[in-house]
């Protein structure tokens, strides 16, 4: 089923991009550089930058460590930041409590520094009260290695302390990456206590249906979310997503290097508290997440996820033209009412005669900032690379067809 005309979308659209492209400082001094790795991070609006500028040049303090004005704002800051956090979200549970990241209700908001430590975090914290010697938990051997390594991790642990832990990979189809809900139905028994999932494919920028996921599992095992690729990027709710954890990066999200949430919701398994002493905070960090998390909402993040994936259709119609080059994934992830996995600001691709690091060389000669490398990718050979190009709000079709203009002399 043929989709819509990504060039109408964007022309449609094109009025509302142009000022918020121009809200990026660093996009706006570099006008003939393309920055497309947003995967890898995102740049930073002015709003963001100074609202970071204000917090340490007028209430920069500890949280939650002292009883003086500048302290105070601070803790109320991180507090607040919190609360931000999960109506970003969308969890209309009961307003979060006096003190950082506490919920009211179960569901709470932990800060961290990243999608990597916040996984670790519920893999090393949570996890292990959760299990018993003999059960089983599902994990994604074909995403990102943050999503695969840390339930490892905990598996071992586990086992030095003689509890048995079996993993079972959760089943994927090759070549697409989705995964197979029906292959994850057959295998959950009795035993399966826990299941891990990606939102968005760091690879094949798919959204990776994750609702199946529940309905293959039951109503009873937690389900834990890497959002790394989709908070920020694409409308994401926790009211309509039914999973137990959800853990994003800021700083893939137009915030601060090292600035990362988990949402819990709290309802299976013990309560989620981070082990360990609570140590200072990254409130400047903290701030730039609320700051950028207002100014996604204000441009709108549906408009966003439509700006990009009209973008990604114009790049994959083009690359899917030259017969030097493979795009990674689904081909047909771009179609209208499609069944399959839809693809959103993610399209990598290989060139069947230049490798994946020359070609990214090349391509930054000519003003392009690309991936090109394994990406990360869980059971992927490091010399098996691909370049993927990321994209955000402040990129344009300009770019794209630049790009493909580029990529078509290297045929």
């Amino acid at each position: 089923m043929a989709g819509p005309d990504p060039r109408a979308e964007l022309r449609e659209l094109a009025a509302w991009q142009r000022p918020l492209r121009a809200d990026f400082p660093i996009v706006a001094a570099n006008p003939e550089q393309a920055y497309l790795d947003s995967a890898a991070t995102s740049q930073k609006p002015r709003r963001v930058l100074d609202v970071v500028h204000t917090y340490l040049t007028t209430s920069n303090a500890n949280a939650g460590r002292g009883s003086y004005p500048w302290a105070n704002a601070t803790t109320a800051m991180v507090t607040g930041a919190a609360e931000r956090v999960r109506e970003f979200l969308g969890d209309r549970s009961a307003k979060a409590e006096e003190g950082a990241g506490a919920g009211a209700g179960p569901s709470s908001v932990h800060f961290t520094s990243g999608t990597t430590e916040g996984l670790r975090t519920v893999a090393r914290d949570w996890l292990p009260l959760l299990l018993r010697d003999g059960d089983e938990i599902v994990v994604p051997y074909g995403d990102h290695r943050a999503n695969l390594d840390p339930w490892l991790e905990a598996r071992d642990l586990l086992g030095a302390q003689g509890v048995r832990i079996a993993v079972r990979e959760l089943p994927c189809q090759a070549g697409t990456g989705d995964y197979d809900a029906r292959a994850l139905a057959a295998l959950v028994g009795p035993r399966t206590r826990f299941v891990a999932v990606t939102h968005v494919h760091h690879v094949y920028g798919a959204d990776m249906n994750v609702h199946r996921i529940r309905d293959a599992v039951g109503p009873d095992v937690p389900i834990c979310l890497d959002a790394a690729q989709s908070v920020g990027h694409q409308p994401v709710s926790v009211a309509d997503l039914d999973v137990d954890f959800l853990v994003f990066s800021g700083h893939k999200a137009l915030a601060l290097p090292g600035t990362g949430a988990v949402w819990a919701r709290g309802e299976r398994g013990p309560a989620f508290r981070p082990g360990g002493w609570a140590g200072t905070p990254n409130t400047a960090g903290i701030a730039s997440l609320a700051a950028a998390l207002d100014w996604l909402e204000a441009a709108g993040v549906e408009r966003i996820a439509r700006w990009t994936a009209a973008l990604a259709s114009v790049l994959t119609d083009g690359l899917s033209r030259m017969p030097a080059y493979e795009v990674l994934g689904c081909r047909s992830s771009l179609a209208a009412g499609t069944e399959v996995q839809r693809r959103g600001s993610i399209v990598t691709f290989r060139h069947h005669g230049i490798g994946s690091q020359d070609l990214g060389f090349i391509l930054f000669s000519h003003g392009f900032m690309v991936r090109s490398d394994d990406h990360c990718q869980a059971g992927r050979d490091p010399r098996d690379g691909s370049v993927r190009v990321s994209l955000h709000v402040h990129n344009t079709l300009e770019e794209m067809e630049k790009l493909l203009t580029a990529l078509a002399k290297l045929q």
